[in-house]
């Protein structure tokens, strides 16, 4: 029973998400029960992992069939059958705008100081709509997080594809920034549990193994049976030269000899005071962080809704 219920859990939170599970994801993305109250408060919290014949047992199953249907290969509650044809459709979307972060991250590669870009959201999970933007995840170097945030947010600008204003398609969001010393995700939740679960390396394959070691302990918590990838992608990732790196640390070294730390000083107040100016900042369930570790600009998280839909649905009288 516990494990029939973490996987009706599963599949009803990625429902949530429009993105149907086949019977391998329902048992990599599989949740643990103990932590459908979203947030884990006892850090030792531990979650059996199951085998993939033990998932596909289950589902074959008659009493799953009272709460999940199957088609195509893809399980989904009763009545959501349409959420196979959509994912279906954003897998197909998602291919044109991994296009568009690689020959972007192809220029990001010699920004000074930037040592990881990857992609997080819908893109990374291959389920965006057409309208939708891509978010990145930067990983800067350490000390030069205000210097780095700018030129890479000039560099996506020049290239025509920073999101502003109503310029949202296929546009650039850079609303998350850390440094190699903050690899750690703070916000952890079953929500972030699954973003980082998904997070698509484009630059920096070194960096993002660092990422996994350090999330991979509390992610397991919610996901006991996920693990990071140790193989590079074979789609979309951009390899660094010696050339480049060399011209990235020539460019590094140029910047903090004309004064780095004072530069990295004065933008850092200039781009605070800026923040703070920013209404969004301010608004009512924004999250917000703005210092030397971590620039992170969500005025609408998306996290709240998605599990505040999961713990109702959940909660439901009629499931199990």
């Amino acid at each position: 029973m516990d494990l029939l219920k973490n996987i009706l859990n599963t599949i009803t939170y990625y429902d949530i998400l429009d993105y149907p599970l086949t019977s391998f994801e329902v048992w990599k993305y599989l949740i643990g029960i103990e932590n459908c109250e979203l947030r884990i408060v006892n850090g030792n919290s531990e979650n059996k992992e199951y085998s993939l014949g033990e998932i596909i047992e289950v589902l074959e199953n008659k009493e799953p069939k009272k709460y999940i249907e199957e088609f195509r290969g893809f399980y989904f509650l009763k009545g959501w059958k349409e959420l196979v044809e959509k994912r279906i459709q954003n897998d197909k979307n998602s291919i044109a705008k991994h296009k568009i972060a690689e020959r972007v991250v192809w220029w990001l590669r010699f920004i000074p100081f930037v040592r990881m870009v990857a992609v997080t959201g819908t893109l990374a999970m291959k389920n965006p709509e057409k309208e939708s933007d891509i978010d990145f995840f930067v990983v800067l170097e350490k000390e030069r997080i205000w210097i780095g945030r700018l030129l890479v947010t000039l560099a996506v600008h020049l290239l025509g594809r920073r999101r502003y204003g109503k310029k949202i398609k296929n546009r650039i969001c850079l609303n998350y920034f850390v440094t190699t010393e903050s690899l750690k995700i703070k916000r952890q939740d079953l929500f972030a549990a699954n973003e980082y679960s998904f997070i698509y390396p484009l630059f920096g394959f070194s960096v993002y193994k660092k990422f996994g070691e350090a999330n991979i302990g509390w992610i397991k918590k919610y996901k006991p049976n996920f693990e990071f990838s140790d193989l590079k992608p074979a789609k979309y990732f951009v390899e660094v030269s010696p050339r480049q790196r060399g011209i990235q640390r020539l460019l590094e070294s140029l910047i903090n000899s004309l004064w780095g730390d004072r530069i990295e000083s004065w933008l850092r107040k200039l781009q605070i005071a800026r923040i703070e100016r920013n209404p969004l900042t301010h608004k009512e369930g924004a999250y917000v962080e703005a210092n030397d570790e971590n620039l992170i600009f969500l005025p609408e998280p998306q996290g709240p809704k998605v599990l505040e839909k999961f713990r109702v649905l959940t909660s439901d009288k009629d499931f199990l």
